[in-house]
């Protein structure tokens, strides 16, 4: 036993058995309790996917916002992961956070998932290496990292209540095989999700305990997600160590009757109490103090989530048209709704304030000012909800100021409080015991006359009035336990009012609290959308103007949130027909998708580019610009295959019959799938053009391995177009004279290479021993003796070169 071990123990023996059990459970929503007995302070936590939101929901408190998970994954590039999450650490501790809740390592089963954006890609060898880098570099600096949902967390209907029934096999290789990479990286922190697998609750699962913490080895701490545990004994027997939110009853006391009962092994929780205390150690909560974290600079900051955004974005297909030479553009169009109003982050909880926004109009136009003039044209509205109220929008009655007053009351209708807020999505308004309603008021500045869409989010009475008159009001019920639901995305209900342009017009929301329905208010308002058919003729007439169309469309937040799966991946008919309008009137057209997961589309044939910028994040706008106008190759590769319609999907259905959602693909996910099936995909996993072209040569390396072993890999390749460039070279293997059941063909490994125009090149990319190893249910891991077929390129669809291996018997 350490020293270090050895202090813990003396630690935990001051502890009394109810002390140890109240630890166990969070002191409030983001906090675990502090025992000052032993100079244990408390632990906080943040979401942080995308960025460290921190402990509250409030626009004043902005933080840095990475692209979305799937952007980064889109990188294949660890060493720039890793940065990333080096900038995480250093908000977390701007903010005073211990631990951020990232990377969710879930796997992309379905384009329908509607947490896509979250989630790094299709395939576990690309999820692993990817998840790793962002823990290597969150945890480099003293904060801890979290790998969640364990396991098989990948979709969203009845996400807290589903059943995954899967394979021994297919979650062993392909559902598990992220985090076994992720406590290889160290991760500090696991969080069991809210699904089950196999019959039995994620929090009460043997999986916590087996593989995690035998086979595997994990020495850090099991979170449940946020009231994800409904009972005591069952999930205290379980390799959980610590319930959120706090406080709670489930655990706490009733663990500690539990414990005095018989029905928990006290050696059960002082093993959870060790590894709090060792997570708190490895925080700076116990002992000296937390790590020191210089704040980045922020124009590093901006410098990176820029180069980040440009990194991530994938050239889908480019028919001579980009990179742009701003030198010949005269007229720039800039097309779509979201070329305004860029979307740069997903919805749900991983969804943070930003420090900044730049939108790819905003992008463009710093690009080229000076060089040309960007005309905007919106083109048809989206159909999705209205934005919340904002400073540009609305004044506060009180103050004169841009935003709006935020006031509690009591039932009385007396004020308990109020302040100027920025922003109509108010999560998390300041209410105390004596709270009974919650306002929002404002001063309405329309700029454009007709019937604007008000809309009023939030559970109990809702009330909305404008100058006097009642537009809603109505007694809305919670029907939903999911707290993505009743504290982040609350359903929205919406009204629509005439207002005159310049004229003002004083704005009332209210809501009643009631147990268990949150507290969020939410205002919104959108102006009277254009006619569809004169919108696209504005559109058309811009970009026949001009000398280059850039057209921008993407998802809505109704399509793309945590807390519901998507029911079709068709950006709908008036984006579809904004891109065919638009490449009709100029074939030089760029069509820019801003979406965190696959969507249709059926233009792609018809457009001189089609260059897919995900959720970007903060500087996404100015790094889609920098690849359009050629300061920077567009360095993504796709992780996950795109389909050209949802019926081509291998895996479509994410509703489960009974409870029950059965993963009967087994092994054959994503690309994997596609193979199995002979079916062509509009995209494949990993396909992604650069601004120059490659040709590749020769792969060389053994002719024959023994079992257990890894296998080193050579590819040379020659750089064939006119600009240097970055080349993501990927392997494959296959076994198709096997008697086992395997993929037609999977990853098993990757790396870059860079060179000059004309320039030869050889990479070296090291196959891990484990990517030929299968689990045989009841013996483990094995490895089949035999030949083995290496295949390398660029893509799981094009892969010109191979070789023949030999796998001898291990021994």
């Amino acid at each position: 036993m350490g020293s270090t071990e050895g202090e813990r123990e003396r630690l935990l023996e001051k502890l009394t058995p109810e002390t140890r059990a109240a630890l166990l459970t969070g002191a409030t929503t983001w906090r675990t309790r502090a025992e000052p007995a032993i100079g244990l302070r408390e632990l906080v936590m943040s979401d942080g996917p995308a960025g460290v939101r921190g402990e509250s929901w409030d626009e004043r408190d902005t933080s840095a916002l990475l692209p979305s998970p799937s952007a980064l994954a889109a990188t294949w590039d660890e060493e720039l992961v890793g940065q990333l999450g080096a900038l995480l650490a250093a908000e977390a501790r701007r903010k005073g956070v211990d631990v951020v809740l990232a990377p969710t390592l879930n796997l992309h089963r379905s384009p329908l998932a509607g947490r896509h954006f979250e989630c790094f890609s299709e395939d576990p060898l690309l999820t692993g290496r990817i998840g790793a880098a962002l823990i290597r570099g969150v945890q480099a600096r003293g904060v801890a990292a979290t790998a969640k949902h364990y396991v098989a967390n990948d979709s969203e209907t009845e996400r807290l209540t589903v059943d995954v029934r899967v394979g021994p096999r297919a979650l062993r290789e392909v559902y598990l095989a992220p985090f076994e990479a992720a406590v290889a990286a160290g991760v500090r922190v696991v969080m069991a999700g809210y699904n089950g697998v196999n019959g039995a609750p994620m929090t009460a699962s043997r999986l916590l305990t087996d593989p995690l913490k035998s086979e595997w080895g994990f020495d850090g701490l099991v979170v449940s997600d946020w009231g994800a545990v409904t009972s005591t004994a069952d999930t205290a027997r379980a390799g959980l160590d610590l319930v959120m939110p706090g406080p709670s009853d489930v655990w706490g006391a009733a663990l500690a009757r539990a414990v005095a009962a018989g029905e928990v092994p006290r050696e059960a929780v002082d093993d959870k109490v060790r590894r709090l205390l060792r997570l708190a150690e490895r925080t700076g909560a116990l002992g000296p103090g937390p790590t020191p974290v210089d704040p980045q600079e922020p124009s590093e900051e901006r410098e990176l989530l820029r180069r980040s955004a440009a990194a991530g974005a994938v050239l889908l297909s480019n028919r001579g048209l980009l990179p742009l030479d701003p030198d010949r553009l005269a007229t720039v169009a800039v097309i779509g709704a979201h070329a305004a109003r860029t979307r740069t982050a997903g919805g749900g909880s991983a969804g943070v304030f930003p420090h900044e926004e730049v939108s790819v109009l905003d992008g463009l136009r710093a690009a080229l000012t000076g060089r040309a003039r960007v005309v905007h044209v919106p083109g048809p509205a989206l159909t999705e909800p209205p934005p919340p109220l904002g400073p540009d929008l609305c004044i506060d009655p009180r103050t004169g100021e841009g935003g709006l007053l935020l006031r509690v009351l009591d039932a009385s209708g007396r004020e308990l409080h109020a302040e100027h807020r920025w922003s109509g999505r108010q999560l998390e308004p300041p209410c105390g015991p004596d709270a009974h309603t919650v306002e929002i008021s404002a001063r309405l500045r329309p700029d454009t006359t007709g019937a604007w869409t008000l809309g009023l989010g939030g559970f109990g009475r809702m009330v909305l009035t404008l100058d006097g008159r009642t537009l809603f009001d109505e007694d809305v019920a919670r029907r939903t336990d999911d707290p993505a639901v009743v504290h982040v995305n609350p359903p929205a209900h919406t009204v629509t009012a005439h207002l005159r342009a310049g004229q003002p017009a004083h704005l009332v929301a209210t809501r009643t609290l009631a147990p268990d329905t949150g507290r969020a208010l939410v205002v919104t308002a959108a102006p009277p959308p254009p006619e569809p058919a004169a919108a696209l003729a504005d559109a058309a007439h811009a970009a026949a103007s001009a000398d280059v169309a850039v057209v921008v469309v993407g998802t809505t937040l109704d399509d793309e949130s945590e807390g519901a799966d998507r029911t079709g991946l068709a950006l709908g008919s008036h984006q579809d027909a904004l891109v065919d309008a638009v490449a009709a009137a100029n074939p030089r057209t760029v069509a820019v998708v801003n979406s965190g997961g696959p969507v249709e589309l059926p233009w792609r044939e018809r457009v001189g580019a089609v260059l897919l910028a995900w959720f970007p994040g903060q500087q996404g706008g100015a790094g889609v610009a920098d690849v359009l106008v050629g300061r920077r190759e567009p360095g993504g590769r796709l992780p996950t295959t795109w389909p050209a319609v949802l019926a081509d999907a291998p895996v479509t259905d994410t509703t489960p019959t009974s409870g029950r959602l059965p993963y009967d693909e087994g092994l054959h996910l994503g690309h994997r799938g596609w193979l199995l099936h002979h079916r062509t995909p509009a995209y494949w996993f990993g396909h992604g053009l650069g601004y120059t072209t490659w040709e590749y040569e020769e792969v060389t390396g053994s002719d024959e391995i023994r079992a257990g072993e890894p296998l080193t890999v050579r590819v040379r390749l020659r750089n064939t177009g006119p600009r240097p460039g970055r080349e993501v070279v990927q392997i494959y293997l296959a076994r198709p004279d096997s008697a086992i059941e395997y993929p037609v063909r999977w990853l098993a490994g990757y790396a870059t290479a860079r060179a000059d125009p004309g320039q030869l090149t050889t990479v070296t990319v090291d196959v891990p021993a484990g990517a030929l190893r299968h689990w045989s249910e009841g013996h483990g891991w094995r490895v089949e003796p035999g030949g083995c077929t290496v295949l390398a390129g660029r893509s799981a669809g094009d892969l010109p070169l191979r070789r023949e291996v030999r796998v001898r018997p291990p021994g």
